[in-house]
C-alpha cells in the first residue's frame, strides 16, 4: 500500500484534483484516480455522478476505496447536487433522501465532506429562501451528516440568487448554531458574486476543509463570465497571491482543490492537464508565500 501523501515540504496546504478539471476526457473514475496520483496530488474530489456510474457499471465501492488507499490518495470531498435548500417541502424531502444516499457513497470511499451548494434555489420559478430558513435547512443536513460521518459543506455560488456572497455565508454559519458548520469557497465564485478576498480574513481556517482554486481572465467581466473561462492559477487576474497569504494567516491547512471547466483543456490529454494544474497552483502558492516571508 502506498503511503498517504501529506503537505509538500515547506507548503502549508494539501492539493486535490477536482475531477471536473479533466472531465472532458470522459474517463472512468478509476483512471482519473490514477492520473491524480501520478500527477502528485494528495487528494481527489470526484463528482457523485461518477461514483454512481462506477457502481452502475458493476464496480465495487470496496474495491474503489482500496484503490484510493493503494494510490496514496485521500477523498478531499465530493460534489453532489441534492436540493436540500429549496422552499417546496416535497422537493426538499426528496433532496434530503438524495443527500443521505450521496453521503453514504462518500463514506464508503473514506471521504468525510460533501459540497452542498444552493442547487435549485438559483433556478427560475424557485423563490429565494430567507437566510434564517437556509440556516435551519443547513442544520438539518448537518444532523444527517452526523449519522453518516460525512459533513455537508455549505458552498458559495457566485451566480446564485442566494449564497452568492461571502457575507451571506457569514450570516448563515453562526445562525445554523451547529458545531459542524463548514464552508466551501471558490476563487471564481468569490469574484462572480462580488465578494472581496479580504473578508476571508474574518474566518477561522478550520471551517474550510476544502477550497476550490482556479483563475479567470480580465474579460469577459463579472456579469458575463461563466465557468468555462476558468484557467490555470497564474494565467489570469485573480488575486491568488493575496488569497493564499490570507489562507495561511487564518490557519487553513486543508485541500486546495483545483476545479476547472475549461473546454480547451478538455481537448488535451487528461494527464497533461492534471499535471499542469498542480504545477501552476503550487508555483503561485510558493511565490506568494515566499514574497510574504521576505516582506
Amino acid at each position: 500500500m502506498s503511503q498517504i501523501q501529506s503537505h509538500p515540504s515547506g507548503e502549508p496546504f494539501l492539493y486535490s484534483l477536482n475531477t471536473s478539471t479533466i472531465s472532458g476526457a470522459k474517463l472512468p473514475l478509476e483512471r482519473e484516480l490514477e492520473i491524480a496520483a501520478a500527477a502528485g496530488y494528495a487528494g481527489v474530489e470526484p463528482w457523485i455522478e461518477e461514483i454512481e456510474a462506477h457502481v452502475a457499471g458493476g464496480g465495487s465501492l470496496r474495491d474503489l476505496r482500496r484503490k484510493i488507499d493503494d494510490l496514496g490518495l485521500r477523498v478531499a470531498g465530493a460534489v453532489g447536487f441534492a436540493k436540500w435548500i429549496i422552499d417546496d417541502p416535497a422537493e426538499r424531502a426528496a433532496g434530503l433522501e438524495q443527500m443521505k444516499r450521496d453521503m453514504d457513497l462518500v463514506a464508503a470511499l473514506g471521504g468525510r465532506h460533501i459540497a452542498s451548494p444552493p442547487i435549485g434555489a438559483h433556478e427560475p420559478g424557485h423563490a429565494r429562501p430567507e437566510l434564517d430558513a437556509i440556516a435551519d435547512r443547513y442544520r438539518a443536513i448537518l444532523e444527517l451528516g452526523q449519522q453518516t460521518g460525512v459533513t455537508p459543506v455549505l458552498e458559495l455560488w457566485g451566480f446564485s440568487k442566494t449564497l452568492s456572497r461571502l457575507s451571506e455565508l457569514l450570516y448563515v454559519a453562526p445562525a445554523t448554531a451547529h458545531p459542524g458548520t463548514r464552508l466551501l469557497l471558490d476563487s471564481y465564485h468569490l469574484y462572480k458574486g462580488g465578494s472581496d478576498i479580504a473578508a476571508i480574513g474574518l474566518l477561522n481556517g478550520a471551517v474550510l476543509p476544502v477550497f476550490h482554486i482556479n483563475d479567470y481572465p480580465e474579460r469577459p467581466g463579472r456579469n458575463e463570465i461563466d465557468d468555462s473561462y476558468r484557467v490555470y492559477p497564474g494565467e489570469g487576474v485573480a488575486p491568488l497571491a493575496k488569497l493564499f497569504r490570507t489562507l495561511r494567516a487564518i490557519g487553513f491547512n486543508g485541500f486546495l482543490s483545483v476545479e476547472l471547466f475549461n473546454r480547451e483543456y478538455w481537448k488535451q490529454p487528461a494527464d497533461q492537464v492534471a499535471r499542469m494544474a498542480l504545477e501552476m497552483t503550487r508555483r503561485v502558492v510558493v511565490g506568494a508565500l515566499q514574497r510574504s516571508d521576505r516582506a
